[in-house]
């Protein structure tokens, strides 16, 4: 593969996951914890950085699509340890799903108000897998792809 084609495939790889991640909560209704969002963040530096790294030429490009593939594969792993009760999770970990409900409509029992979301608990797995597991595995192997870009020219 041509150092085009990996950049692609690894920053294509992180849209995916990102767009992923935005339709399992605005299609799927699964509201994310603050775990999940910094998660994405990492996403979207490597989506950007793919598009520099497309025009301009380096190894740093690839190398920071590497940093940036880790650090969201670092956050994922740590979350599916908390998700495990491997470790203990963030002391304040609920997600935006109570942001800008009053403290009324909070105590009150008749009034429709989402459940805050925890970071310690499952939203979705497949074969056994949490979100923030596959977001684990999958950044990995983006970060392989990006690591084999560092090391094609690039070609004009």
């Amino acid at each position: 593969m041509t150092r085009t084609h990996l950049i692609l495939a690894a920053a294509g790889g992180s849209a995916a996951l990102l767009l992923g991640a935005l339709a399992f909560q605005y299609l799927g209704g699964l509201h994310p914890c603050v775990l999940c969002i910094w998660q994405r963040w990492p996403h979207l530096a490597a989506v950007v950085l793919g598009a520099v790294a497309l025009a301009l030429p380096g190894r740093v490009w690839p190398a920071l699509g590497a940093v940036a593939a880790l650090t969201t594969a670092g956050i994922g792993g740590f979350h599916a340890g908390v998700e495990l009760g491997w470790w203990q999770g963030l002391d304040t970990c609920t997600g935006p799903g109570l942001a800008g409900i009053s403290t009324q409509a909070l105590l009150d029992p008749t009034a429709n108000v989402p459940a805050p979301v925890r970071c310690d608990a499952v939203a979705w797995s497949l074969l056994g897998i949490s979100m923030a597991g596959w977001n684990m595995l999958l950044s990995l192997g983006l970060a392989g792809l990006w690591l084999a870009a560092v090391g094609k020219p690039r070609i004009v």
